[in-house]
């Protein structure tokens, strides 16, 4: 093995190039005395085709340039952001594969107890809002050198949004991360024209151009673009351009943060400009600063997703990792197969990140990686997914180009499906054939989850589905069953779901599977959802003899529509009014609902029965959700609770010579948190005298 190369197993010298070096040690290894970028990243290092850094890097160094890898770096000094010295490019900087506070926190903000994406699950390896800290972490260790953010957290956060963890609208993060320049969507050509016009001595500035990015003008800039506008920057308008296409000037930052009218309306502007075909130029002043987003990227075309996906990862953590890290795990044996969702669903960030139109692999480039897959000595015979955002779109798009070039749609398949929509399943049931017949596949999986509405248009599909790519349970959504909600989701009425499960049971009874079942998925709180809507999905679960192991709480994520009604209460399409349960209590009795059948829950579901006026649903009866007496391992649990000394703490006697606060604790005075030991009355004057604090 050549010395410069990395540790790799043998069997992967036929396919695998080195690793992006991660430490000095490593970098001289490689030959190197400096590197054209720095990629800094929120994960741990995998480089596998499903982790963003792995296809940035890969497609950067096919490019021919020099890349490092940052990966969950110490953000409480900028001392790791010199390790490889000035980078002679650019900073590429990503929170990593998921938004950092969602990956940190539940629905209900309380901290996660693991992170898939860190060796062990280990939490604590990537701060909040870790764009923010790893964009001036480098803008400190090297001033001077480009920070061109990117990723989901940055994509999602490009302009004015609802932060659901500070309960506030912030600016977009491209201000207070302080980056030069942001990428949104996905990145592989994005990153490399960068790079390319970088290196030809072109500066941050002139890559305003590009499409994909967004960008901050500065205070004298945005105060000439808004002289030569004819209207204010609160009034949603165009301004007008020299171009062909001039720009849609969004409410300000100031208008959506103080008025949630301004919110919807912009979330309704923001929304039907995603088709990369014809989107304009967004502007929204923020302050005395106006971020400028441009078009996003035009789809890539089937040979550059192949040259993407052909490029030779090793498909492996670094070697430094000594303990398994949990996503890696899960997806090692998976193949993705196309990109993008046209679903729409709006508390879905899928569409908004990689687009509505969907981008597919050849036949040939899939099998390639399949083959790879079954060479490795670790390798147990199964394909674990072959699929996507969704896995049964592969080289679905519209028929019709002229159209889809002018199209607003912001679904292809609700509220019907467009009778313009090519949606043939005959190329991927050929690929899922020819897949389980390659040599050393005993199983192939489709484990992405599919879309019901669309497999019930092919027969020839489900039976190949059930009878060889089930693996005794299928993963479905059907979210909800009240039409108002489901209506406000952007998916299918109840009635689709319950015909696919006739189906599916049929197609699996035929091919000899009896015992093949579908999980179904379900969100509860989502806006538009009360107790009377929830409790008619409890009902139903009931009926049908689903009984969810897990339950998904929403999470108002940036950027989705279902956060702007979440947050504003109105529907920004239609301006109506809508129910949204915010309070802690309302999220809880929902919660429990779905998970009715389970002992704990009972008191929380008798509560929101009778709170609902269904008394009717307490007893022995058909549809019953709960007995009339509480279970002895409900009152157990609750006794358990109750006697946790993690829930509760004793407050310190002072007149005993006791430190004032609670006991065990830090000397907090007496609310922890608060700046002072001295307890405030009720008009906010101190005990004691004093002046009133100022907040």
């Amino acid at each position: 093995m050549s010395a410069s190369r990395l540790s790799l197993p043998l069997w992967q010298e036929t396919y695998a190039a080195p690793l992006a070096p991660t430490s000095r040690r490593e970098m001289a290894a490689r030959g190197w005395d400096c590197v054209d970028v720095v990629f800094v990243t929120g994960d741990a290092y995998v480089d596998h085709p499903s982790f963003a850094m792995a296809i940035l890097h890969r497609v950067l160094e096919s490019a021919g340039f020099r890349v490092a890898m940052l990966s969950q770096p110490d953000w409480r000094s900028c001392g790791p952001w010199r390790e490889f010295g000035r980078p002679r490019l650019f900073f590429a900087v990503s929170a990593g594969n998921m938004d950092s506070l969602i990956n940190h926190y539940t629905a209900n903000k309380k901290i996660r107890n693991d992170d898939a994406y860190s060796p062990g699950g280990r939490i604590g390896l990537r701060p909040d809002r870790a764009t923010l800290a790893y964009c001036h972490r480098a803008r400190e260790a090297f001033p001077g050198v480009p920070i061109i953010a990117g990723g989901v957290e940055a994509s999602l956060r490009r302009l004015a949004h609802y932060d659901y963890w500070s309960e506030t609208v912030r600016r977009s993060i491209l201000l207070d991360a302080k980056a030069d320049l942001l990428v949104y969507g996905m990145g592989e050509n994005a990153i490399v024209e960068i790079a390319r016009r970088l290196a030809a001595g072109q500066t941050v500035k002139d890559l305003r151009d590009m499409r994909g990015i967004a960008y901050a003008m500065g205070a004298k800039e945005s105060a000439s673009l808004l002289a030569h506008s004819e209207i204010g920057p609160d009034k949603g308008r165009l301004i007008p351009s020299a171009k062909q296409e001039p720009e849609v000037l969004l409410p300000s930052f100031g208008a959506v943060k103080a008025d949630k009218l301004w919110f919807a309306a912009a979330t309704r502007l923001i929304h039907i400009n995603t088709n990369p075909f014809n989107a304009r130029t967004l502007v929204q002043f923020q302050d005395r600063e106006a971020v400028v987003v441009t078009p996003p990227t035009l789809p890539i075309s089937e040979a550059e997703m192949d040259r993407i996906y052909d490029l030779p990862y090793s498909r492996r953590p670094h070697p430094s990792y000594k303990e398994p890290i949990p996503a890696y795990e899960m997806i090692k044996d998976s193949v993705t197969i196309m990109r993008g969702c046209f679903g729409g669903c709006t508390f879905c960030s899928i569409t908004a990140h990689q687009g509505r139109i969907i981008q597919s692999r050849s036949q040939e480039s899939v099998l390639k990686e399949v083959r790879k897959v079954a060479a490795d000595p670790e390798f147990k015979g199964i394909i674990s997914d072959v699929g996507g955002p969704t896995a049964n779109m592969y080289e679905m798009r519209c028929t019709r180009p002229e159209v889809e070039a002018i199209c607003k749609r912001l679904s292809c398949v609700h509220p019907t499906i467009c009778k313009l929509l090519g949606t043939d399943h005959a190329p991927l049931v050929e690929l899922l054939k020819k897949a389980r017949a390659e040599p050393g596949i005993c199983k192939v999986l489709v484990s992405s989850g599919i879309r019901m509405d669309l497999a019930q248009l092919s027969p020839d599909y489900l039976k190949e589905l059930t009878a060889h790519h089930v693996g005794g349970h299928l993963k479905v959504a059907p979210e909800h069953t009240d039409t108002h909600v489901l209506r406000l989701m952007k998916k299918p009425e109840n009635s689709n779901f319950e015909s696919f499960a006739d189906a599916f049971r049929t197609a699996s009874n035929q091919a000899g599977k009896p015992k093949q079942y579908l999980v179904p998925y379900y969100i509860a709180s989502h806006p538009g959802s009360d107790l009377h809507a929830m409790i008619e999905l409890a009902v139903f679960l009931k009926r049908n003899g689903y009984r969810p192991d897990q339950v998904q709480d929403f999470i108002p994520a940036p950027f989705d529509i279902a956060t702007a009604l979440y947050y504003t209460g109105i529907d920004p399409f239609t301006k109506q009014e809508v129910y949204v349960a915010k309070g802690l209590r309302d999220r809880k009795m929902q919660r429990a609902l779905m998970q009715f059948f389970k002992p704990e829950n009972w008191f929380t579901v008798r509560e929101a029965l009778i709170e609902a006026g269904r008394q009717d649903l307490i007893g022995s009866g058909c549809d019953c959700l709960i007995p009339a007496q509480p279970p002895k391992e409900c009152i157990e649990a609750r006794r358990r609770r109750a006697n946790d000394a993690d829930h509760y703490h004793s407050v310190a006697n002072p007149a005993k010579g006791e430190e004032p606060g609670e006991r065990g604790l830090p000397n907090q005075g007496y609310r922890p948190g608060r700046k002072t030991a001295r307890r405030q009355d009720k008009k906010g004057k101190r005990k004691g005298g004093g002046r009133p604090k100022q907040d």
